[in-house]
């Protein structure tokens, strides 16, 4: 492990250990008391936020990945520029004036937070599998069509193997946005748990905003952790530490 890694290792679990004593401190100050008196209400919010997470990300991730795939094949190499731009625009233009746009054409309601967290979520996917197949070996590539591989099979059985780490790692990071960014539906009513958030800040309630607030950072965490255990157990050690090397240089 390079001490560029190390150094954000260390940060990583930093922040997870000051999130895990403000969680406890919260918890012996009797701050979660919401969560414990509308507990039915808490976990429909909990569900409506974890379906506008998977939803989104999915969507950016069954879109991405193909148009990432399309713009680094030699006949579409042109369009990777304006491509990439474009899904630039996603994270150029703040989530709120993403949403408010949204809501002017598609309404309020579950399907204009999708669209509006799959905008803002896209380029991650996008450009890590952009840079992952870019950053394939050529020579890897010409041993597998000496070799009499077809286009396809240099795609699925060279590329995308090698390309597997920075891919993964750009639905990790769209996903873990997702979480927070996923508070802001409520503001166009699609529902989750920027419902106890906005409440909090309305009725300046500490304990509505902690009951909000905390179950989304632990979500973010969880995620995180998920994601990068399914990782480890994909992408071989070896080809991780070529990413790591690379990220480091």
């Amino acid at each position: 492990m390079t001490n560029k890694r190390k150094i954000s290792t260390f940060i990583r679990y930093f922040f997870y250990g000051i999130v895990l004593v403000f969680f406890l401190w919260a918890f012996i100050q009797g701050h979660f008391s919401i969560i414990f008196e509308q507990t039915d209400e808490f976990l429909r919010l909990l569900r409506q936020h974890v379906l506008l997470v998977l939803v989104s990300s999915l969507l950016a991730v069954g879109i991405a990945i193909p148009a990432g795939i399309l713009v680094t094949r030699p006949a579409f190499r042109k369009l990777e520029w304006p491509v990439l731009n474009l899904a630039n625009l996603g994270q150029t233009i703040p989530s709120i004036a993403i949403l408010a746009l949204v809501m002017t054409y598609l309404g309020i309601g579950f399907n204009s937070a999708v669209f509006a967290l799959f905008v803002f979520s896209i380029l991650p996917v996008l450009r890590n599998t952009v840079a992952g197949l870019n950053s394939v070996d050529p020579a890897l590539k010409d041993a597998a069509k000496g070799m009499g591989f077809t286009s396809s099979q240099i795609l699925f059985k060279v590329e995308m193997p090698n390309a597997a780490y920075p891919i993964m790692a750009g639905i990790r990071t769209a996903m873990v946005m997702n979480v927070g960014s996923a508070a802001l539906a409520y503001l166009v009513g699609g529902g989750g748990l920027g419902d106890f958030i906005f409440t909090g800040i309305v009725m300046q309630s500490q304990e509505y905003l902690i009951s909000g607030a905390v179950p989304v950072t632990l979500l973010a965490i969880c995620i995180d952790f998920l994601l990068r255990f399914i990782e480890k157990i994909t992408v071989s050690k070896g080809l991780r530490r070529s990413a790591e090397t690379a990220e480091a240089s």
